[in-house]
């Protein structure tokens, strides 16, 4: 075979190999999509949980020491009567005297004085009897409740007016006379004397005042 032949065939083969390399391959025709390059990644699987832990809401902090609660305030007392315990006057709780005051009409003033460490209220009116005679004198005027009665402080004095009568002959004359407290219970008291010279004494015409804060207005009514 000639040099030129050889040469020939050579290029036939060549052609040959280049069209084979260039065509399509075993798997697409020619001019179809070629194969993806790369692997393609995974896909993220979402979760219901979130991606990080919920923040706890922040809890405030004292701002000092817990503040203690105040007791409860007690009660007002209720309002007292300072001298609820003031008790009436008895002859245990007193001196007494008697002053003539009115020779004409054997007027007298009756004093009593608070002897004690403790006040006392002197009640109404004095119960005074004459002597050895019976009965006693009529109570003369009106006389304040216990709750106004005259309230005696130790050494303080309550005055009653004693009326006596007119010499008419029809009444005795007595020397002496005899007082006990008004004390609105059944205290049994030791009665107290006083000298009452030349005191006439009427039949129903004795009477006796209330025992008031002074001499002026016990002989005035």
């Amino acid at each position: 075979m000639s040099t030129f032949r050889r040469s020939a065939v050579v290029l036939v083969a060549l052609a040959a190999v280049t069209l084979t390399a260039c065509g399509p391959g075993e798997d697409g025709a020619a001019g179809g999509p070629a194969a993806p390059s790369a692997t393609p990644s995974k896909s993220v699987t979402p979760t219901d949980a979130p991606t990080k832990a919920p923040t706890k809401p922040a809890t405030e902090a004292p701002t000092g020491a817990p503040t203690k609660a105040p007791a409860p305030s007690k009660p007002a007392s209720p309002s007292v009567d300072p001298d609820y315990d003031v008790f009436p006057c008895s002859t245990f709780d007193v001196t007494f005297t008697a002053t003539l005051a009115e020779p004409t009409t054997s007027s007298y003033l009756l004093k009593i004085t608070n002897k004690g460490s403790k006040p006392c209220r002197a009640l109404g009116h004095p119960v005074v009897t004459f002597g050895d005679l019976d009965g006693q004198a009529v109570e003369r005027g009106p006389a304040p409740g216990i709750e106004d009665a005259i309230r005696l402080a130790p050494g303080q004095s309550a005055y009653a007016g004693l009326m006596g009568g007119l010499k008419d002959g029809s009444g005795t004359t007595v020397h002496s006379i005899a007082m006990t407290m008004s004390t609105d219970s059944d205290l049994e008291q030791k009665p107290l004397k006083a000298s009452t010279p030349g005191l006439y004494v009427s039949p129903d015409k004795n009477s006796v005042t209330a025992w008031m804060t002074n001499a002026e207005d016990a002989l005035s009514l």
